[in-house]
């Protein structure tokens, strides 16, 4: 593994540039990993084109957690929703480019996880016209 991919993970964990919350969020959503105690919310404000206009993050746990949502975050902006829904473990394990054992990958993906169940129900509410 390069050391320079394991500073990066580090120096996420440690000064994430996307760590906070939003008003008024177009997309949130909030979940946990209960087999490690990673936990992740979400929040993310669309453009009038649809986009990822900003997103932030809120959570605690390890440093794989916690640094790979704040790198997808910073991956995301200028994506529409339905790119987001897309995106997969793959993009996630290029994005850290770190190998990741089973249990890591969890780890790994849970922004992931929690950023397109936030896009699912930001969808559903487009669909019935409720917030």
């Amino acid at each position: 593994m390069s050391s320079m991919y394991r500073q990066l993970i580090v120096d996420r964990y440690k000064a994430p540039l996307f760590k906070g919350k939003l008003e008024n969020a177009d997309i949130y959503f909030h979940d946990a990993n209960p087999l490690c105690g990673d936990e992740i919310e979400v929040f993310a404000k669309l453009d009038n084109e649809g986009k990822i206009r900003e997103a932030k993050f809120d959570g605690t746990g390890c440093a794989i957690s916690q640094a790979s949502i704040d790198l997808l975050l910073e991956g995301i902006e200028g994506m529409t929703p339905d790119e987001i829904m897309e995106l997969d473990a793959e993009f996630i394990k290029e994005m850290l480019n770190i190998p990741l054992t089973p249990v890591r990958l969890k780890c790994a993906l849970l922004g992931l996880k929690v950023l397109q169940a936030g896009i699912l129900v930001y969808k559903k509410k487009q669909e019935t016209g409720k917030d």
